[in-house]
């Protein structure tokens, strides 16, 4: 369906998804300054559901906005990643403690899934840093469903979402990736036998050192992801 035939609302969608994924992939960086009509030109589209899109993001904490001189990408604010990764920590400690409560015969399908992505030999492990990340972020969102609160669920997939740039720099580093494998590995295996304090203190170490990252990323290394991917202007 062409831009012109679809729905303001749908198009809208559709540029709000476009534009966060040019952030979470690095082809907007933060700081990075563009205007409506500029994004309104590369998505072939009018600028109604350009701005519906933008004040979206803006909503989100995506981007801000400037009289006179257009649209910014949000700066990363560290301070709030602190805070949305202790909050992931309590959200996700108390997703194996509920988990492991239950007898070892009912294993829910989600870890069942998840030993099959991660209990793997060493040659069957991914190295694509964008794929792994997908996974890693899968991972920790199928704890909380296996844990069977739809609500605690919700709210961690809204901390996942907005972490997820800083996730997907840490796997650019390919021993980060095979560390991930084997530290799922041994999370996973405590909570299949009902380990509880040991899968809780496993899970509370790998989530502090992915957290410790966050604070050696720089801006050089922010214009290096985007080095990888093709570069793209709104």
């Amino acid at each position: 369906m062409s831009s012109t035939a679809e729905r303001p609302q749908s198009l809208a969608e559709r540029i709000y998804a476009r534009l966060k994924d040019d952030i979470f992939e690095f082809r907007l960086m933060p700081g990075d300054r563009f205007s409506e009509g500029e994004v309104a030109a590369r998505m072939a589209a009018s600028r109604t559901p350009v701005r519906q899109a933008l004040h979206r993001l803006q909503r989100d904490g995506y981007l801000d906005v400037h009289f006179r001189s257009g649209w910014q990408v949000r700066a990363l604010d560290f301070a709030q990643f602190d805070e949305l990764y202790e909050l992931r920590i309590v959200l996700e400690l108390e997703a194996v403690r509920r988990i492991c409560q239950r007898p070892t015969d009912e294993q829910p399908t989600a870890l069942q899934a998840l030993a099959r992505t991660w209990l793997v030999q060493e040659q069957q492990r991914l190295q694509d840093g964008a794929v792994v990340a997908q996974l890693d972020e899968a991972f920790h969102c199928q704890l909380l469903e296996a844990a069977g609160n739809q609500e605690m669920a919700r709210v961690h997939r809204e901390v996942s979402e907005k972490i997820r740039i800083l996730r997907r720099l840490d796997f650019t580093q390919a021993p980060r990736i095979d560390l991930t494998y084997a530290e799922h590995g041994q999370i996973l295996q405590a909570i299949l036998t009902r380990r509880s304090e040991e899968a809780q203190q496993l899970l509370k170490s790998h989530i502090e050192v992915s957290q410790a990252q966050v604070h050696s990323i720089t801006l050089h290394r922010l214009y290096g992801a985007r080095q990888r991917v093709e570069p793209t202007k709104p």
